[in-house]
């Protein structure tokens, strides 16, 4: 049974082995003499670059290699990887080879470095433009460099060899560019000036006698949000219009000290109409019914205008005292009328000779000459010869060495601040005398109209105060029409000057000259401030066709002077005003300067044929 059993088994194994011989037989798999022949190996590749391609002895080099295919890689020999970099520093000129085997061959690349034995020392240049900026300004800077591996700049960091930037200096900035090379180091240095104030020239234009609703009924600026009132309030509560008149009057107001009293009435400015008024001929047949309650006719003020609607306009500006022009051209000078610099009074009104009348004023006055003073009461309590010894703005200047003159159509009027200041005038006699000083005789100038020649000359001090002829002050009841274009004629001498790009201009007026104003002033003290007065702000960087609703008074003028000219501060108005820095815009881009068109011309001041009259007697 066994052996039958086995003889089976084995004959099915034969059977299933024929069987697979032939299934192989058919797919070709018994036999290999039709396979195809071995593909040949790829050929190696090699790139090898070297840069830059020319250094300077001592200067490094990057060496970049790429291979494929390769079962070696040697650049000159040394074994390296398939694909690298390595920095080197070859001493002389030199060609690296780089060579790649494998089974499908050998690939080569070269790659030269020229080396500049005798290098040339590095070469630096910086400007700075502009050069001279004001704060908050940009300047750029631009630089170039040769034969430098590193160039910086301090407060920048690494730069490329040549290039510019843009830079906003908070102060005046030293710039240093260091370009280095092999062959040593090169510096360069560029300034940037950061002037906090472009402003050089300051040009105080002072009138006469008009209250800010009196002169600058002007549509326009009143749409621009200038606070101009066209009908005021008298003692009566009755409501008055303002009724237009021209410049050209024939009646004057009184506006002493008593007078403003009379129209402030505790601050309800409701007094205007017991304020006195007189025909210039004496009398009052003259006057038009409520002759406080007016403004001039725009036609007539057309140069005022323009100024004021094409730069700035202040609509609270404030004569800083209460009262007439002797005391309010004190202030301007010198910030006070106080006769001594730690006494608590004040110069009040105008000086007077006995009983009253007119005088020569100042450290010249006549024997018996005297000016009422106000004490911090209120009272106008003493009297006192109005020569007064005191610190001036002037003074400041001259210990600074700065320039400056006072131009004026006399010398011993009331408005001729120089002559009441005792170290300024150094009077030949204790009274009635002459001003001999040196100050004096340099800079206190008549006529007026040389400040058109000394523009015109290249003369122009670093600061001016312009007072007016007589016939162009704008006074009322004394005045000839011609104030808008002597005005005129100064701003356009300036404007069309190189010394627009430098010059602030401010005009006002001295007092209110007993005319309404509806605006009640901040009361500091006994004596200040008074009633508004206009003022105008022309220059290159006033704020174009902008008004000011901030307090100012003649104390900003002088605080803007002192901080225009780096100047301590006096310690009197100018300790407590404003520096008109709202009106001021000095990162615009300066406006450029129009013609004011007005007639008469600059010709006819410096032709001036016109008898000289001083400005008035109030």
């Amino acid at each position: 049974m066994g052996l039958q059993v086995r003889s089976a088994m084995l004959r099915w194994r034969c059977a299933f082995a024929v069987v697979l011989l032939v299934t192989l037989g058919a797919c070709g798999g018994g036999s290999n003499n039709s396979d195809p022949p071995a593909a040949p190996p790829t050929a190696p590749t090699a790139a090898l670059t070297a840069l830059p391609g020319m250094i300077d002895q001592g200067q490094s080099i990057t060496l970049t290699w790429r291979t494929t295919n390769a079962s070696s890689v040697s650049i000159d020999g040394f074994a390296v990887s398939a694909s690298g970099s390595r920095q080197l520093t070859p001493a002389s000129t030199i060609t690296y080879n780089l060579t790649a085997k494998g089974a499908g061959g050998t690939a080569q690349a070269k790659a030269a470095v020229t080396v500049n034995t005798s290098p040339d020392a590095p070469t630096a240049s910086l400007t700075a433009s502009p050069a001279v900026i004001v704060s908050g300004q940009s300047t750029t800077l631009t630089w170039q460099t040769t034969n430098a591996s590193s160039v910086s700049i301090d407060s920048i960091g690494a730069v490329p060899a040549s290039g510019s930037q843009q830079v906003k200096p908070a102060a005046t900035t030293l710039y240093t560019i260091t370009a280095k090379g092999t062959a040593g180091t090169t510096q360069a240095v560029a300034t940037a000036t950061v002037d906090p104030y472009p402003i050089k020239h300051v040009v105080i234009i002072f009138q006469e006698n008009r209250s800010t609703d009196n002169l600058f009924h002007d549509s326009n600026l009143i749409a621009n949000g200038a606070d101009i009132a066209s009908s005021g309030l008298n003692s009566k509560g009755d409501v008055i219009q303002l009724m237009p008149r021209p410049l050209v009057d024939d009646y004057n107001l009184a506006h002493n000290h008593v007078n403003f009293g009379q129209m402030y009435d505790g601050g309800k400015m409701d007094g205007a109409d017991k304020v006195l008024a007189v025909c210039s001929g004496g009398g009052q047949q003259c006057l038009p019914p409520n002759p406080q309650f007016v403004y001039v006719n725009p036609s007539d003020v057309a140069p005022y205008f323009q100024m004021a609607e094409t730069y700035t306009f202040a609509d609270r500006m404030f004569q800083t005292n209460q009262g007439p022009s002797f005391p309010a051209h004190q202030f301007i000078f010198s910030g006070t009328s106080a006769p001594t610099e730690t006494s608590d009074l004040f110069a009040a009104d105008n000086p007077a000779l006995g009983q009253g009348g007119f005088a020569p004023t100042g450290c010249i006055a006549p024997a018996g000459a005297t000016v009422a003073l106000i004490d911090p009461t209120g009272a106008e309590s003493s009297f006192l010869y109005p020569c007064f010894e005191h610190a001036t703005l002037s003074d400041l200047l001259d210990t600074n060495g700065i320039s400056w003159r006072y131009y004026s159509a006399g010398f011993s009027d009331i408005w001729v601040a120089p002559n009441a200041i005792n170290h300024i005038c150094q009077p030949n006699l204790p009274t009635g005398g002459q001003c001999t000083g040196p100050d004096w005789n340099t800079n206190i100038v008549r006529p007026p109209a040389q400040v058109l020649t000394d523009i015109g000359l290249g003369h122009l001090a670093a600061v001016s105060w312009v007072t007016p002829p007589g016939q162009s002050s704008d006074h009322p009841g004394s005045n000839d029409g011609s104030g808008p274009s002597w005005v005129a004629s100064i701003v356009n001498a300036i404007g069309n000057s190189p010394y627009w790009s430098d010059t602030a201009i401010f005009i006002t007026w001295d007092d209110w000259g007993g005319l309404y104003d509806h605006v009640a002033p901040p009361i500091i003290n006994s004596y200040e401030y008074g009633f508004r007065v206009p003022l105008i702000v022309v220059s290159p960087y006033a704020k174009p066709a902008y008004v000011s609703h901030v307090t100012h008074d003649f104390g900003s003028i002088l605080k803007f002077t002192e901080e225009t000219f780096g100047l301590p501060s006096l310690g009197f108005a100018d300790a407590v005003a404003d520096d008109f820095s709202d009106c001021f815009d000095f990162i615009q881009k300066p406006l450029v300067f129009r013609s004011i068109p007005a007639a008469p011309g600059q010709d006819f001041f410096l032709h001036d044929e016109r008898p000289e009259v001083p400005l008035d007697d109030d």
